[in-house]
């Protein structure tokens, strides 16, 4: 800690913003233990993302079958966080430079498509798709909070596609922490329990 008793990671500790990965400490328990979000939005109402990390059993062709023969990977439902996990939220890559119709950018190549958008007018445009069920949500200066009692760290995507898309979803919180070295990639070797050596 500081002189000023704040949480010192060691490592790159970012301000949160849309396109950047929230990484979940280890001593953080469920529903977020070892999640990796990508966080969609961050401003003056509170904070919004998708754990990248979180596969379901459930194929998407059970839910949403127009979109499942377009999703990049195995077809299946990723849980996107705790929040609304009756609704569904497709992040996608866009090859576009311009959005196109039924694609909000967030960050980047990414950006969340709008599910109602016929699949084949907007597929085109996308690089890569993945679907959520659910989101995690912090209202306002809760995840500031959060962050300062460190209980995550916001680091830099390295590759967006990569990131949000390709990498082992089993592996991705190992892979994210060890790329930033200090105590993040520290972190992969520390126990749950802290008083457990």
């Amino acid at each position: 800690m500081d002189p000023e008793g704040t949480p010192v990671l060691g490592g790159p500790t970012l301000e949160a913003a849309p396109g950047r990965l929230l990484v979940a400490a280890p001593i953080l328990g469920d529903p977020f233990r070892h999640s990796v979000i990508l966080i969609l939005e961050h401003d003056e109402s509170g904070t919004l993302g998708v754990v990248l990390n979180q596969p379901t059993s459930l194929d998407v062709g059970t839910v949403l079958p127009a979109w499942r023969d377009h999703l990049t990977g195995t077809p299946i439902l990723f849980q996107g966080g705790p929040v609304a996990l009756d609704s569904a939220l497709g992040l996608a890559a866009s090859v576009d430079a311009a959005e196109p119709p039924g694609f909000r950018r967030v960050s980047g190549p990414l950006g969340i498509i709008d599910l109602d958008t016929p699949p084949d007018e907007l597929a085109p445009s996308l690089h890569a798709l993945r679907i959520f069920a659910g989101y995690a949500g912090w209202s306002p200066d809760q995840l500031d909070g959060e962050l300062e009692e460190g209980a995550w760290a916001v680091v830099e995507v390295a590759d967006p596609v990569l990131d949000a898309f390709l990498s082992d979803r089993e592996d991705l919180w190992r892979a994210v922490l060890t790329r930033q070295g200090g105590t993040l990639a520290w972190w992969v070797h520390c126990p749950a329990d802290p008083s457990v050596n």
